[in-house]
């Protein structure tokens, strides 16, 4: 297939590109910078793009957007976070649209689409939409994809979940505390912690690509998995004791709105992916963090 990835130099998009080209797929990256082989420039905060190459493509992926990690998130940080994913994503959703066969779009979304803390709730791609600043932007930006919906193409929106590989994301900046035995609960643990290796997050997205699902699609394992559980799990695999808790008033009273984050209950489940058989290498957080590490299945 001929693909045209944005966002394809990030801690998701760099391995994608290279899993898909020992896959013997075309892959073309769009840059902001002068484009040298196997990529193509654009400007996506202007809808500046090659038409014709997206014309001649199979699929679009887009994985472009803002960090949403880097804290505090003042109001030029949240419109920097939103216009980031809206941008891109309404630049590709017009260029596929206006193409005479529009080619397939798979549209970078998160699990923060069902809010922040849903408690114990099953979250399947049926469930209804949350409330609160991530889950506003992760609605607008799958609504940015509308063009591609309306000119017929197959559009996916790709709602992830906490990708854990230790290069980087989440888990790199937990395994120092938890390496010098200071991981922690946070607060009563009972949260649920939706989670995916990078390399099934790989493999989930080629799955989508090379088939046809469409609509929305939860990238996360199926297994259910609360924070104490990730805690526990997470030292024993480093082989170091976690045996402190952070209550959850000293986590609000450090971190003001980031707490409701790290305190809030998210239970994706896969369901798009398990009705269509894709098979989790790592369906559980004990491999999921295995793999992460480098140890093995």
């Amino acid at each position: 297939m001929r693909v045209v990835i944005g966002g394809a130099s990030g801690f998701l998009g760099a391995p994608l590109v290279h899993h898909l080209r020992q896959r013997g797929h075309e892959v073309t990256t769009l840059v902001r910078r002068t484009a040298g082989a196997g990529e193509s420039w654009w400007k996506p905060s202007e809808g500046l793009i090659d038409q014709d190459l997206i014309a001649q493509a199979d699929a679009v992926i887009n994985l472009s957007g803002s960090p949403i990690s880097q804290w505090p998130r003042t109001p030029s940080r949240k419109r920097e976070i939103l216009a980031s994913r809206l941008g891109a994503t309404s630049t590709l959703a017009r260029a596929v649209a206006a193409s005479p066969t529009p080619p397939a779009f798979l549209s970078g979304s998160g699990m923060s689409w069902y809010g922040v803390d849903r408690g114990d709730e099953e979250l399947d791609e049926t469930s209804g939409p949350g409330t609160g600043f991530l889950a506003d932007v992760a609605q607008q930006w799958e609504a940015a994809a509308a063009p591609a919906v309306e000119s017929g193409a197959r559009v996916a929106y790709l709602r992830t979940a906490i990708v854990l590989d230790r290069s980087g994301g989440a888990l790199k900046l937990m395994l120092l505390p938890f390496r010098l035995g200071l991981g922690a609960r946070l607060g009563d643990g009972h949260q649920y912690f939706s989670t995916i290796s990078r390399r099934d997050w790989v493999s989930a997205v080629t799955h989508v690509l090379e088939g046809d699902l469409s609509g929305p699609v939860n990238l996360a394992i199926p297994d259910d998995v609360t924070n104490r559980d990730f805690t526990r799990t997470l030292a024993s695999t480093v082989h170091r004791p976690a045996v402190l808790a952070a209550p959850a008033f000293a986590i609000r009273l450090a971190l003001g709105g980031l707490a409701d984050d790290l305190l809030g209950s998210l239970r994706v489940r896969p369901a798009a992916l398990m009705a269509d058989r894709f098979s989790f290498a790592d369906p559980g957080i004990d491999r999921v963090l295995r793999t992460a590490l480098g140890r093995g299945a």
